[in-house]
């Protein structure tokens, strides 16, 4: 199996390069004809002033205007990065070694980039202020939920440790805030069936076999309020957020169970109360037993 090159243009704000393959047939007669009818939401201009730019590379450098179509070679260029909300929330290191680094990721801030999130993501925001390059998550955290999140220093090692979350060696906690219902009998363990579909913002509950296993507890009530310790046996999307609203008991600021709710970016005001409050396992490369504790705090509580 032929080895992918490694691209020959550095990282631009803690990103990557993106790398196209050129189809192994064509009849395009030079590379800007391939890239305008491959990349349709990018204006032929576009293409024509990076081009000219010289900030579209191939293996032996930049690229010009009158670059040839070489069939089943490479090219890589920096995206254009799109207009986004800045999150007023910094990123926490809990823990870091040569290996790993424990993050508090904050609410609102998504994980990695994807979509309108790119440079307000934990992933570009650590790997620029820890000067690590290479650094990569071992799983994700939904943008609207905060606390841990373990990250990979070397990208030789990623594997090892996303490893133990495809296998369920990971001990990981929540606490979450909702509505106190004294004739809600816990703890328990709830378990369902929980589908996402690609395209559709919201996971549902269906009837079959269950994939999704959570125990529920409450620690301590206020008033209307509870405070709750989840322990979900499984990971699936919005898991934790769909069993607390089909006990009835959905969790505070939740915009999208039981009701979607749409809210701007740039609102920032009434975060989902969720925490990722502890991770545990033993690690991968040294064998030593870890747990890692997050020291935000959810304001509905505190």
């Amino acid at each position: 199996m032929r080895r992918k090159p490694s691209s020959p243009l550095p990282q631009r704000h803690g990103l990557d390069a993106a790398r196209l393959r050129l189809p192994s047939e064509g009849t395009w007669p030079s590379l800007r004809d391939h890239l305008v009818e491959r990349l349709p939401r990018v204006a032929a201009e576009r293409v024509d002033e990076m081009l000219a730019e010289e900030r579209i590379w191939g293996v032996a450098g930049p690229l010009g205007i009158d670059a040839p179509f070489v069939p089943d070679s490479y090219i890589w260029f920096h995206r254009d990065l799109p207009v986004e909300v800045p999150v007023p929330f910094e990123v926490g290191v809990v823990y870091q070694d040569d290996d790993i680094v424990v993050a508090d990721k904050p609410h609102f801030l998504a994980t990695i980039p994807r979509g309108a999130h790119i440079m307000q993501t934990a992933l570009v925001k650590l790997r620029d202020s820890l000067g690590l390059p290479d650094l990569s998550p071992a799983h994700r955290l939904d943008r609207v939920t905060a606390g841990l999140v373990l990250f990979v220093v070397r990208r030789e090692l990623r594997g090892k440790y996303q490893t133990m979350f495809r296998d369920r060696l990971v001990r990981k906690e929540y606490e979450a805030i909702a509505p106190y219902d004294p004739a809600l009998e816990l703890p328990r363990v709830v378990r369902s069936r929980i589908i996402k579909e690609r395209g559709i913002i919201t996971a549902f509950e269906v009837d079959g076999e269950p994939n999704a296993e959570t125990h529920v507890s409450l620690v301590e009530h206020r008033g209307a309020l509870g405070r709750y310790h989840l322990k979900p046996l499984t990971g699936r999307t919005h898991q934790l957020r769909l069993h607390m609203s089909g006990l009835g008991v959905p969790i505070v600021n939740d915009d999208f169970y039981p009701v979607l709710r749409d809210r701007p970016l740039d609102d920032f005001s009434s975060p989902l109360q969720l925490l990722a409050h502890t991770l545990s396992f033993v690690d991968p490369i040294s064998g030593v037993d870890r747990s890692f504790t997050s020291g935000l705090k959810l304001s509905a509580w505190s």
